[in-house]
């Protein structure tokens, strides 16, 4: 079935809001629903729509796959309880990293997290509810990227030809699938979410394992989070769309206290962008990418190198993995 994008010139909140509402109602009837809160935008406000539509018939959980943003479950989940959303952490962090180990390729990466996602955690979690439904915050951009083979993303299963009712166990429901990142924030500010959750930068699906090239094992994801903490506070200024740090594979030849290094290096990409679709690097002020890298080799153990992207999309991507 193809999909109709939703423009931000055509959208009209209200009206959008409540389709979806009754949409919602509709397919889940009298039963449960249960939906993933990741945090980020498309997550949240797929979980208010769901809270508005079901209110205790929505069952919320946090998966912490140990592959988040620092602090990032316990962040998240306190959010959503002062909003009147109760919401359960997961503890899945060996069931990742289980899936996860030997892999370097990114589409194997990006396999063995949907799976263990949807088939095993989450499968457990609707098994265990009784929930024949799952919300989901598929935005119009991954179906594109999908679809046209730049990138598979995670969440894109019905428009490959997966059944989820007969592989999973539950039917998806995917409220936000016709809009485009500023149409689902127009939609977040709408719900009465807070400006800190529906203006966040975009967060991929596979978390930092997008951000990690090659096998993403529990040290190199842990490196990668603490760059990407560095960089998130050094950068907090700068006016763009996203950035990220991105730990490279190979090591490379550095020196400290006089003497050879052979350690890490970390890439940094930031972007001006409206809708993903295309994107530019932002003109960082030089001093400012002189600050990130003393602070990353200062403090991220084994890092001697950090790089600046300055490759537009295309023929870049967003995310590196």
């Amino acid at each position: 079935m193809k999909i109709e994008e939703i423009t931000l010139e055509k959208l009209n909140t209200e009206t959008f809001i409540e389709e979806q509402c009754s949409d919602i109602v509709r397919q889940v009837g009298q039963g449960l629903a249960v939906n993933a809160l990741s945090g980020g935008v498309d997550s949240s406000v797929v979980t208010m729509l769901g809270h508005r539509a079901l209110k205790d018939r929505l069952k919320t959980y946090f998966i912490d796959n140990g592959i988040m943003r620092k602090g990032e479950p316990e962040q998240v989940a306190s959010m959503f309880r002062k909003l009147g959303v109760p919401v359960e952490i997961v503890d899945a962090r060996e069931q990742f990293f289980a899936a996860l180990r030997g892999l370097s390729d990114p589409e194997e990466k990006r396999e063995a997290i949907t799976q263990t996602f949807y088939r095993h955690v989450f499968g457990d979690l609707v098994r265990k509810s009784g929930a024949k439904h799952l919300l989901q915050g598929t935005i119009f951009t991954d179906v594109e990227e999908t679809v046209a083979g730049v990138k598979r993303q995670h969440n894109i299963l019905a428009q490959l030809g997966i059944d989820t009712k007969e592989q999973f166990g539950y039917t998806l429901i995917e409220p936000l699938i016709r809009l485009r990142k500023p149409g689902v924030r127009k939609v977040g500010e709408a719900l009465g979410l807070p400006r800190e959750l529906f203006a966040r930068q975009p967060f991929p699906g596979p978390a930092l394992a997008a951000r990690v090239i090659g096998e993403a094992t529990p040290e190199r994801i842990d490196l990668v989070r603490e760059a990407t903490a560095i960089l998130e506070e050094e950068l907090s200024g700068v006016k763009a769309f996203q950035y990220l740090a991105i730990l490279h594979e190979d090591r490379v030849t550095g020196i400290r206290d006089g003497k050879r290094d052979y350690g890490h290096q970390i890439e940094v990409r930031c972007w001006d962008s409206t809708d993903a679709k295309t994107a530019i690097p932002t003109r960082i002020n030089f001093d400012v990418l002189e600050s990130v890298a003393r602070r990353m080799t200062a403090e991220v153990k084994g890092v001697v190198s950090v790089t600046y992207n300055i490759t537009s999309k295309p023929t870049s991507t967003i995310e590196a993995v």
